[in-house]
């Protein structure tokens, strides 16, 4: 195994880590816009607040598949094959909820409730089949010699794949309402505060179960104890510490620590996985390893080439959009909830 491998393993769960940090607020807001908002014009504001960064943000995804494509073809086929129909799923709510943007804001008054419900059905299920997927993959699938894998329902939905599901989805949905206490002004920043709150305690007990099915379905402990032990303390501090920056208004320390509970998670993961991409139920000299499923020496070194080059201007310009979007968005007046999100 080479450090090129190892490093492009690494930055595929960087790439990873960077579309749950910005997109998982973005699908925590559109849950929002029917738990949270309680009127057109607070659903307007709501939504403002991911108007001009939603679809930037999912570029992270992309990237990380084409990443993935370019530098573990073989990991590619097998998870995108194995996993077609939850990834279709996936593609859907993605279309769903990026469409509901531009409908909603060109229907009129009596539609307007179709494309917000659209939008939170599809970000609510969107991070709920994304943990379904991560989770059942580290859990193992049946994946024979050819690296094929034939699963059943209930190979992709179990008690942990499910638990999993419902936690990521918690987190996205807590990383919003994080979002909106920092963006929005008035009575709907303190209801996402609020709401923050009281739903931490809710966190605690899923990530508690979480640890204890991870700990007896996973060989994580086995095969990284310590790498494992101290990702799991990581998610729980940084959670402790997002839930006690909303108590004491520290409202950018709240979103911080969300969005790093996040990157804890893909952390987490990815550090149990290596050296293994997959793992096969069916015998672990099947698994999917870093060593047998990398593209060519040329081919990294070319893409570390570039990725060197432009990932500074891409990172550059992401900044640049947020800080030009930084304020704070108000509660639009009466007559203006139509117009632009």
């Amino acid at each position: 195994m080479s450090a090129l491998q190892i490093v492009w393993f690494i930055l595929i769960g960087v790439l990873f880590s960077g579309f749950f940090f910005l997109d998982g607020f973005d699908f925590g807001v559109g849950m929002a816009v029917k738990t949270v908002a309680h009127n057109r014009e607070e659903r307007s504001q709501v939504i403002s607040t991911i108007g001009p960064v939603w679809d930037g943000n999912e570029v992270w995804l992309i990237t990380a598949g084409g990443a993935m494509f370019a530098s573990f073809p073989y990991w590619y086929a097998s998870l995108f094959s194995g996993y077609y129909l939850i990834l279709l799923l996936i593609l859907l709510c993605l279309i769903i909820r990026g469409v509901s943007f531009e409908f909603r804001a060109k229907s009129p008054e009596n539609k307007k409730d179709l494309w917000e419900n659209m939008m939170a059905l599809g970000s609510f299920l969107a991070p709920f089949l994304f943990g379904v997927m991560f989770i059942s993959m580290v859990k193992g699938m049946p994946i024979d010699a050819q690296g094929n894998m034939s699963a059943h329902f209930f190979d992709y939905f179990n008690w942990f794949s499910v638990v999993g599901g419902i936690a990521l989805t918690l987190l996205c949905y807590l990383h919003g309402l994080n979002y909106i206490t920092l963006k929005t002004k008035g009575p709907v920043s303190q209801r996402a505060q609020n709401y923050a709150q009281a739903l931490y305690w809710v966190l605690y007990v899923g990530e508690l179960i979480f640890a204890l099915l991870l700990i007896f379905q996973t060989d994580f402990i086995s095969v990284h104890p310590a790498s494992t032990l101290i990702c799991l303390l990581v998610i729980v501090a940084l959670s402790i510490y997002a839930h006690s920056s909303t108590f004491t208004n520290h409202q950018g320390h709240a979103f911080i620590a969300s969005g790093l509970t996040l990157v804890a998670l893909v952390a987490l993961l990815f550090t149990g996985l290596f050296p293994r991409l997959m793992i096969s139920s069916i015998s672990s000299k099947y698994n999917l390893v870093i060593q047998s499923a990398s593209s060519s020496h040329y081919t990294l070194v070319v893409m570390t080439i570039a990725t060197v080059i432009f990932v500074p201007l891409v990172l550059a310009y992401t900044a640049w959009s947020y800080w030009i979007f930084r304020r704070r968005i108000e509660k639009p007046r009466v007559g203006e909830a139509g117009e632009g999100y």
